[in-house]
């Protein structure tokens, strides 16, 4: 009994010993592992711990969570900004001391300020955010304008179709010495200051369908292709020998018009002239041809159209011996 008792009590002695050391032990272990001064770019050692209901808390050690996700009393700084220019905010009265978080960040609503811009047309932006403004080409079809919008110095080709265009004023295109192409057809218009065209050398295409014209302004010389069709126009209201300086003029559609007599004379250059639809009787001998020089041939004017003209074209013979076809219209 007294050797059972005696292995007992060291039984018990080793284990309370053993039990004590483990800490000691395991401080030991971590210290050793801990990389010293100057050996920061050391590579840690790996170990190969296995994961196990045994060890789960010395494997992955969770006593300092809350240290790693606790912010405190650090909140993270918002700033809150107004998206206006700074030239168009007003600066408020503070009633916090100064370096203090306000708690309550108010929002200022963006405003347009910054966006106003110059209705000078050498800037060419307000015509722009309404028209198809690419490259030297502006675009401003049927968006119900009722004047010509300020363009763009650079602009050659404009386009402003249906819309309620009633007046072209002499400061319109003041300065566009670029544009090659006018395109105003579908428009309201019925009037034209004597000036709006003159100064545009560069004008090639004048196109002024489908308007309420009844007189035409005094035209650059430069002019290729001028459609003055569906107005209202009137032969009072061409001046006269209108077209004759007109040395590159290639193609004249005045058709669908009140004109009572053909406006000429017509420049050499000329290849097609349609006059169909309005009120012509009669036509002079050298409108097309120089009754002095019967040797002369027009070999360019090959389009001459008068059909639907109240004039009988077999009574003026002499008046277009000169062309290498007849006009086409009435002969009977």
């Amino acid at each position: 009994m007294r050797l059972l008792a005696f292995l007992s009590l060291l039984a018990l002695v080793l284990q309370e010993t053993g039990t004590a050391s483990l800490p000691r032990k395991e401080r030991k272990r971590r210290e050793e592992q801990m990389p010293r001064e100057g050996d920061s770019f050391e590579v840690l050692p790996l170990r190969n711990d296995v994961l196990n209901p045994d060890n789960y808390g010395e494997v992955i050690d969770l006593s300092n969570y809350e240290e790693l996700t606790d912010y405190g009393d650090q909140l993270p700084e918002v700033k809150v900004t107004s998206l206006a220019p700074a030239t168009s905010i007003s600066p408020a009265k503070s009633t916090t001391a100064p370096g203090t978080p306000s708690s309550n960040p108010t929002m200022t609503r963006p405003t347009t300020a910054g966006l106003l811009l110059s209705s000078q047309p050498n800037h060419g932006l307000p015509t722009c955010l309404v028209c198809v403004c690419l490259g030297s080409s502006v675009y401003c079809d049927d968006i119900d304008l009722e004047d010509i919008p300020p363009l763009p110095r650079r602009t050659a080709y404009l386009y402003a179709r249906f819309n309620r265009i009633s007046r072209i004023r002499a400061e319109d295109f003041k300065g566009l010495t670029k544009l090659k192409r006018i395109d105003l057809s579908n428009n309201l218009i019925s009037s034209i200051d004597n000036d709006a065209f003159r100064l545009l050398h560069a004008l090639q295409d004048l196109i002024l369908p489908e308007n309420q014209l009844e007189a035409l302004p005094v035209l650059p010389s430069g002019i290729e292709f001028l459609d003055v069709r569906l107005n209202r126009l009137q032969s009072s209201g061409i001046q006269p020998a209108a077209f004759r300086a007109m040395e590159k003029l290639q193609f004249l559609y005045l058709s669908d018009n009140l004109l009572d007599s053909i406006p000429g004379p017509l420049p050499l250059s000329l290849r097609a002239v349609h006059l169909q639809n309005n009120l012509i009787e009669t036509m002079q001998r050298d409108v097309f041809c120089d009754p002095e020089e019967h040797k002369h041939t027009r070999r360019q004017l090959e389009d001459i159209r008068l059909d639907g003209n109240p004039i009988n074209l077999s009574l003026f013979p002499s008046a277009y011996f000169c062309l290498p076809r007849l006009p086409i219209g009435r002969f009977t």
